[in-house]
């Protein structure tokens, strides 16, 4: 008898693959768009640091890190939600949302994804250690911003942008200027593209009380994308003027101006499904600009 009682904890079974299931849905394993987001940055900060391909284990602990950030940073991100996330169109069946998870459990994975990146991280210099503490408190205080400020979109600028510094460190051992201009101009991308995504939900935030760019930009929105879009652009020509890279890396920045434009065409009209294709089209922006820095370090080597 107390064999039937144990026998199914030692056979998964559909139940068991559902709560997988739930798991990968809580850290957004079936919408890796956001690690995208966060790889390119990423990358463009090691390929500009290192003066080309990086070190394979420094790549390596980043571009893992990024997956295991991200994913906790949208555990952390469904926790502080979980009042919001049932009111909202797009949100309504996130686990935390309906039930299926409950808030200890996304909890104990956010800290469980944390501690594996931090023990990666513990393989790098000591600079790059204490900027990760940084990091840290960006990723867990960002989603309780929505409640007292328009500006979490800025504050998500920063917190995806905590890489570039991180990235400058493990590689060069301090953050020069360059390091730090390219953050800002991370964070000036970001927030124009998580307010395509948070003009999606326009409607919804207001109706929950929930803040946003998006909101406070009003009928303006698209101008305040204009000028969000133009200075991000200013920066990143900043950075290749300052890193001197070459023809490769303009062209690189020519197609992503090219690929922004494309966006403001199919969300001029501000519907849900169009703004959400501009949020996720930021992918190959963010993709044009990494392969004009490596084109640029491969023509040079």
């Amino acid at each position: 008898m107390g064999y039937e009682r144990y026998e199914p904890a030692t056979a998964p079974g559909p139940g068991w693959r559902e709560r997988l299931g739930q798991y990968w849905k809580l850290v957004r394993g079936d919408r890796p768009i956001g690690v995208l987001l966060l790889l390119w940055p990423t990358w463009w900060a090691l390929w500009l640091a290192a003066g080309g391909v990086p070190d394979p284990w420094t790549l390596f602990v980043f571009t893992a890190g990024v997956w295991l950030t991200r994913s906790a940073g949208c555990v952390i991100n469904d926790y502080a939600d979980r009042w919001l996330d049932p009111r909202v169109e797009r949100t309504r069946d996130r686990p935390l949302a309906t039930g299926a998870v409950s808030g200890r459990e996304a909890l104990a994975v956010f800290a469980a994804l944390m501690l594996v990146a931090f023990a990666l991280v513990l393989t790098l210099n000591l600079l790059t250690i204490l900027l990760s503490f940084v990091g840290l408190f960006l990723a867990a205080t960002y989603p309780y911003l929505k409640r007292y400020t328009y500006l979490p979109q800025v504050y998500l600028g920063m917190a995806f942008g905590w890489g570039i510094p991180m990235a400058f460190a493990a590689v060069q051992g301090e953050v020069p200027a360059l390091g730090w201009l390219l953050y800002c101009a991370n964070i000036l991308w970001s927030t124009a593209y998580d307010t395509w995504y948070a003009m999606v939900d326009r409607e919804d935030d207001i109706r929950a009380g929930s803040k946003s760019t998006a909101i406070l930009f009003g009928d303006l929105d698209l101008v305040a994308q204009g000028v969000l879009y133009a200075l991000a652009f200013l920066a990143l020509a900043l950075a290749g003027r300052q890193a001197q890279l070459g023809m490769a890396y303009w062209a690189g920045l020519g197609v992503a101006a090219l690929l922004v434009a494309w966006e403001f065409w199919i969300a001029r009209r501000r519907e849900r499904g169009p703004c959400f294709r501009a949020f996720l089209h930021n992918n190959w922006v963010g993709a044009a600009v990494f392969a004009g820095i490596a084109a640029h370090y491969l023509m040079a080597g």
